[in-house]
């Protein structure tokens, strides 16, 4: 898989800065103006792009109430059925083209999750950058290939995913000729137990499966994301609402905006001190140098007295003969008066 590519004007990459996505989700709660006033926010935050996702109930699931449709799976959704969780959850696609303009003209990138075949044909004529596919959609193969055959970006979450699910799903994305292929790693919990992130394999997802990896996190507060960064992941992606309280299927998972931003401005804090791999000093390391330990005189000593464990000694600062010329220097005798406070040097030496 490629290990660089664009989305958008964003590249991707791991030289390049992380690519943090706001996903909106259900929190607009069926209200145009608040969806909208989530993308600014998300804007405000400093996200890179917005996500929403493309279905309807029925393009979804069916509208079925026997049990295999009931939702009891110990989730905050517990006591509906899927098509009637969808109905509350889903995006209407008029909105979308829309919604697209205005995140663009906020400097965000734009684009989707789609569920079914109809969505991607409905988002190519958005003309989409990219593509997400769901954790719940990687084991649909014929619809990855289909995503795929459209030759945009794909960023592939891996909640539910085994190590054969995963690579069966970069392999139908190779099958059609596309390897600008991102995986996420996830937890499909929600909220996550932090205990459940696992960040630990975000580098080996990107070792065994050779591909730029990030991480969707659905666990409370930042913390997760951010250490997800210090791990090696490139993409990020977290719910936003404007309020939990507000209620709605997502919102007790959802970041608020100022909690959003500090997220944001965290994760960029963290890439500042990641750097790169260095032994080279600064000029302030190289002037902390002084402040090392050496060879220093620690008493008044007379000519032709003799350098002991009493009168030369390892201390700082570091102005003196380096500390490992100790031996050498012990037994030999002082060839002029030296005052206490004296760096060790060689021409002190008979």
């Amino acid at each position: 898989m490629n290990k660089a590519f664009n989305i958008g004007n964003f590249k991707l990459g791991e030289d390049e800065r992380t690519f943090i996505i706001a996903e909106m989700s259900a929190n607009h709660l069926q209200d145009y103006d608040r969806a909208v006033e989530i993308i600014k926010k998300a804007a405000w935050a400093g996200a890179d792009a917005i996500k929403l996702q493309t279905y309807t109930p029925d393009t979804i699931t069916i509208d079925c109430d026997n049990e295999y449709f009931q939702i009891k799976q110990g989730t905050i959704w517990d006591g509906t059925t899927l098509h009637k969780l969808y109905q509350t959850a889903y995006t209407p696609w008029e909105w979308q083209p829309k919604l697209k303009k205005i995140a663009e003209d906020e400097g965000l990138v734009f684009f989707s999750s789609p569920f079914d075949f109809t969505a991607i044909d409905f988002l190519e004529k958005m003309e989409a950058p990219a593509y997400k596919i769901a954790s719940f959609e990687i084991n649909d193969i014929p619809f990855i290939e289909y995503i795929a055959s459209k030759g945009k970006p794909i960023i592939i979450s891996t909640g539910i995913a085994r190590m054969g699910d995963i690579q069966n799903a970069l392999d139908a994305c190779k099958r059609m000729g596309n390897e600008n292929v991102a995986l996420l790693k996830c937890t499909s919990s929600y909220p996550a137990p932090v205990e459940e992130a696992n960040l630990k394999t975000i580098p080996n997802m990107k070792e065994t499966f050779n591909v730029i990896a990030g991480l969707s996190d659905h666990t409370m507060g930042h913390a997760v994301s951010v250490g997800g960064v210090a791990i090696g992941a490139k993409i990020i992606e977290k719910h936003l609402t404007l309020r939990r309280s507000d209620g709605g299927a997502d919102s007790k998972f959802s970041m608020e905006p100022e909690e959003f931003k500090e997220m944001v401005d965290n994760i960029r804090i963290v890439e500042k001190a990641l750097g790169k791999v260095t032994y080279d000093l600064s000029q302030k390391q190289t002037n902390s140098r002084e402040h090392s330990r050496s060879l220093f005189i620690v008493q008044d000593m007379k000519q032709g007295e003799i350098f002991t464990e009493k009168n030369v000694k390892s201390i700082r600062p570091g102005f003196g003969l380096e500390t490992k010329y100790i031996k050498d220097i012990l037994g030999k005798t002082a060839k002029i008066d030296i005052k206490k406070g004296t760096p060790m040097s060689w021409n002190l030496l008979d």
